[in-house]
């Protein structure tokens, strides 16, 4: 990696712009990813929040599930993403998510998520927000809301139930981020 990481973000349908501008504000340089070709030369990818049966189906109907299960650089799923990633989808990570599971749109809420060695909690967005029924063994939790895992990373795989690109604090896109220069530092 020269410089700056070269991160995509899927951009079929959900918070992909909004992830876009985190990354960006975060160091890194942005492709929107949209067909298989788009994911040549990156360094990791952000699959964002949003509906996650659409998301799939575009991705199926553009020839990315298979493209993105061959990308083997770091990934970053929120909310839809984090379903998208699970066992039952992708596979990317060893986690079964359920939808929508802290409730419907009326349902969604933000509360301040304890993260692992910071002193500050992240004021995390859940917006019909996935909730995490099982996780592998070597799958680590990050941080928990009333004891229910919230972000986890999975080797390569950080997945978050909630939206932080829809906050101005960076610090989950920079944790992102090190991980990108973690697994090219290693290829390297």
């Amino acid at each position: 990696m020269d410089g700056r990481p070269r991160i995509g973000v899927l951009a079929l349908q959900g918070a992909f712009r909004e992830h876009a501008r985190a990354l960006r504000a975060a160091g890194a340089d942005v492709v929107e990813v949209r067909l298989p070709e788009h994911l040549d030369s990156l360094d990791g990818l952000v699959i964002p929040g949003g509906e996650s049966t659409t998301i799939t189906r575009l991705a199926s109907l553009y020839g990315l599930e298979e493209a993105i299960r061959a990308f083997d650089r770091p990934v970053f799923g929120t909310c839809a993403g984090m379903i998208l990633v699970d066992r039952a989808h992708l596979g990317l990570a060893d986690l079964v998510v359920d939808r929508n599971a802290y409730g419907r749109q009326v349902a969604s809420f933000e509360a301040d998520v304890p993260l692992e060695g910071e002193k500050r909690p992240f004021r995390g967005v859940f917006i019909r927000a996935p909730r995490v029924r099982d996780v592998g063994k070597d799958v680590e939790v990050l941080a928990e809301l009333d004891g229910e895992p919230v972000l986890l990373r999975d080797g390569q795989v950080l997945v978050a139930s909630f939206h932080p690109e829809l906050t101005d604090d960076p610090r989950i896109h920079e944790r992102f981020l090190e991980l990108v220069t973690e697994a090219t530092s290693v290829r390297a």
